[in-house]
């Protein structure tokens, strides 16, 4: 017995520091990325790979432009369109529970409103399904362009509403044909948080923390600006930077990017956690419905964009992603079994955040064959 346990501590010995040894070696490589690249006023990163036993997060820099305050790699902010994701697991929930098919035509699954704003603009409907708008092949124009944005630039308290953007969408023209074109779009997203409404009966926001839930997910930082309360546990919000807009993002009204193309608040552990449990079975249990959501959609492969996920190549490895325009990214890479989440204070660097999930991916890939 004795032996046993002897044998037992040294294993967790060995454990303990082989993960500390890791996350040592992953520290240098966020250092000397951001010290590349300090125009990113702030990164932070985490890092869940269960089989290497690591759960860790960790910042470098400030919190906002021409601040002198730490980042907390805890602190929660804005993740834009990595919402995405979640909204795509929602549905895809219903199509588990036998609510909803992916093929269903949206004729049907619109509030009236809806659906006349749609059909007058010339969009039929019938030919229109959840599964286009989840892979951005609807042809339905999206409302965000360089005028949504400039009147955003010159009206930053304005609320805006889901009918508002809706309308602005029906204004725009047709981009083609639905499932002959790809256009990433938010007003896809949009439709579908009114999609969930109308299966749910409830707001899309209670219906997603309901359908994902965040509670047995261990999500304690992670709920919908404006529409939710902050959870009590979470600290402030990042102060997120956008240099080519000069946005400090706390300044702008949050509605301008809230009907499910994005609107989620949450921190880095969140998202990777959500990523690495949602590939492994623990929000959609039906493996045939899990693999809708990184099965390719045509019609351009070379976009690789599936249902709320991008199929990309990391550190040499497949690996399914999505970022947000405000500066978020999180990734899966199923060789590893791992989930990598970044973000950069200064929105227009998360390329530089992509690029770091790559070399983080490469290292645990290196060290998992040593």
């Amino acid at each position: 017995m004795r032996l046993l346990l002897s044998i037992t501590a040294s294993l967790a010995i060995s454990t303990s520091v082989f993960a500390q040894n890791t996350e040592a070696l992953l520290k240098k490589i966020v250092d000397s990325t951001y010290n590349a690249h300090p125009e990113m006023i702030g990164l932070i990163v985490d890092v869940e790979s269960p089989d290497q036993h690591i759960s860790w997060s960790y910042a470098a820099g400030y919190n906002g432009n021409k601040s002198n305050t730490p980042i907390n790699p805890s602190q929660p902010l804005l993740i834009a369109s990595t919402t995405k994701t979640f909204m795509a697991a929602a549905i895809l929930r219903l199509v588990e529970n036998g609510k909803i098919s992916i093929d269903d035509p949206l004729r049907n699954l619109l509030t009236p409103k809806t659906a006349k704003v749609l059909s007058s603009a010339g969009y039929d409907l019938n030919k229109v399904n959840v599964r286009h708008l989840l892979s951005h092949t609807s042809g339905i124009h999206d409302y965000v362009t360089e005028n949504y944005l400039s009147f955003i630039n010159s009206n930053k308290t304005h609320q805006w509403t889901r009918d508002e953007q809706i309308a602005l969408a029906g204004k725009e023209h047709k981009i083609g044909e639905p499932g002959t074109v790809f256009k990433y779009a938010d007003i896809n997203y949009v439709l579908i948080s009114e999609i969930i409404e109308q299966k749910t009966g409830k707001p899309f926001y209670q219906a997603l923390r309901s359908l994902l839930d965040y509670k047995k997910l261990g999500l304690d930082h992670t709920w919908f600006i404006q529409l939710e309360k902050q959870p009590k546990k979470s600290l402030p919000l990042v102060n997120q930077y956008w240099k080519e807009f000069n946005w400090e993002i706390k300044e702008l009204n949050p509605s301008w990017d809230l009907y499910g193309g994005g609107g989620i608040a949450s921190n880095v552990k969140d998202m990777a956690l959500f990523f690495q449990l949602l590939f492994n079975g623990k929000v959609i249990e039906d493996p045939k419905i899990l693999q809708l959501m990184y099965t390719d959609v045509p019609p351009n492969l070379e976009i690789n964009y599936c249902l709320g996920i991008r199929k990309i190549k990391s550190g040499g490895m497949t690996a399914y992603n999505h970022g947000g325009g405000l500066g978020t990214d999180a990734i899966y890479i199923p060789e590893l079994n791992a989930s990598i989440s970044s973000a950069s204070v200064e929105a227009g660097k998360r390329s530089v955040a992509v690029e770091l999930s790559s070399l983080l991916a490469s290292k645990l890939k290196a060290l998992k064959k040593n």
